[in-house]
């Protein structure tokens, strides 16, 4: 009678593990699509304000079509990415586009005093530092939650019930190199 009490409460110990286990591995997967999500929020946050960058610009640049095209074109790109390496790709495209429309702002001392365009700019720096966070939270929880998917007695559960491993969201091969200087 002892000995069956003593098995039932071993079996009752390890079934509680086995559940506490698997609520942390669904709390981490819960974490990285909210975190994923965030960046989302962002994203089209960004995208809702390039829009009006164009618009602004056209207004005092209309001949520079060839780049306000490359950004319309990269936005649409980007709005349609999957994945977080397709959206990281994507984005990077975008972010040259933006610094391209930029360069042209330059020559243009009328738009570069706009006070239209300089609260846009500032938005959208404001923008890109919140996608910046949200990108670093995001691959934090990715840690957390590969981390516990991938370690003892974890992993086990993670196998049983169909965890796997999340993406990180990272620059291209390219875009993760030493910047170049050249004078």
């Amino acid at each position: 009678m002892i000995a069956a009490i003593a098995v039932v409460a071993v079996l009752a110990v390890v079934a509680l593990m086995l559940v506490s286990v698997y609520n942390r591995l669904v709390r981490g997967r819960n974490t990285v699509d909210n975190a994923w999500a965030q960046i989302d929020v962002q994203l089209k946050r960004r995208y809702d304000l390039i829009p009006n960058l164009v618009e602004t610009v056209k207004g005092y640049a209309a001949h520079e079509r060839q780049t306000l095209e490359a950004v319309i074109a990269a936005r649409s790109q980007a709005i349609g990415a999957q994945g977080p390496a397709g959206r990281a790709a994507a984005e990077n495209a975008l972010s040259g586009a933006l610094k391209s429309l930029f360069a042209v702002a330059e020559a243009y001392p009328g738009l570069k005093a706009s006070d239209n365009f300089a609260e846009l700019q500032e938005e959208l720096a404001a923008t890109e530092n919140r996608i910046a966070y949200s990108r670093q939270y995001y691959n934090d929880a990715v840690l957390t939650y590969n981390n516990a998917i991938q370690t003892v007695p974890a992993n086990v559960v993670a196998g049983m019930t169909g965890f796997t491993s999340r993406e990180y969201f990272q620059a291209p091969g390219e875009e993760r190199g030493p910047v170049q200087v050249r004078f």
